[in-house]
């Protein structure tokens, strides 16, 4: 859930779906339409049903997987969900390169900013910095915390940093960004992402016919086609006779 949304949002929810489905049993009893409304508005509505498909495979399973290479066998779940998952849920060696992490170790090392895709090059420098043994979460944690609260992209907290005498990137008098200029963050009004919202916001209160869902979104006929369609292929919304609905059993 804390991957694409912040947490600010995402400790209600969290909270109120670990109330209702405590076990991954109880999720993967649950329908995808009860699933996809319980996730609201957190953005990226496909991770609830892929974290939903992942409690499946662990029911059948019978347990949790245990390690690094069982966990990246689970729906949804890849090489940075499943290093968190190892370090934070069963406290064993792992490298949680989130961003705070690889822009920490970046500086640490005299750029201003770490490459824009991650390289093995990156991973392997970053494993030579995490103790192991049960030590390892608690770095991952710190470092974490410490990119975001002292080492920031826009205004690090140089004159109070403790590694100030000792980080490159400072020592050499703070260069810029060495890497492509980056894309800028998709403006948000306007988007196929905006359309899909409105539309899954309206689904999440009943279902409604194509007229009666074009009409409640108040979206223009240009964007709410292409937007449907996304949302039907992708198994969020299903159609059934001329109603469209949240689904109600799952694809998978």
């Amino acid at each position: 859930m804390s991957q694409q949304t912040p947490m600010s949002r995402v400790e209600p929810v969290w909270r109120t779906w670990m109330e209702r489905w405590p076990t991954p049993a109880d999720l993967a009893a649950a329908s995808p339409a009860e699933v996809l409304i319980a996730w609201d508005r957190m953005g990226y509505p496909r991770r609830a049903l892929r974290l939903q498909e992942a409690a499946r495979a662990i029911t059948e399973r019978g347990s949790f997987p245990a390690t690094y290479e069982e966990l990246l066998a689970l729906p949804g779940v890849g090489p940075y969900t499943a290093a968190a998952v190892v370090a934070f849920a069963y406290r064993g060696y792992s490298v949680v390169l989130d961003t705070n992490i690889r822009r920490v170790l970046a500086r640490w090392h005299g750029q201003a900013l770490p490459a824009p895709s991650q390289t093995k090059a990156e991973v392997d420098r970053a494993r030579s910095f995490v103790p192991h043994g049960n030590r390892a979460w608690r770095w991952n944690a710190a470092i974490m915390e410490f990119g975001a609260l002292v080492c920031t992209a826009r205004t690090p907290a140089c004159q109070t940093c403790p590694l100030a005498g000792e980080c490159e990137w400072n020592l050499a008098g703070q260069p810029a960004d060495v890497h492509a200029p980056r894309r800028r963050p998709q403006a948000w009004e306007g988007t196929n992402r905006q359309a899909r919202g409105q539309i899954m916001a309206a689904l999440r209160r009943e279902a409604h016919t194509f007229e009666g869902l074009l009409s409640t979104t108040g979206l223009s006929v240009q964007r709410f086609g292409p937007a449907l369609d996304g949302l039907l292929t992708d198994g969020l919304v299903e159609q059934v006779g001329d109603q469209f609905r949240l689904p109600l059993a799952s694809n998978a």
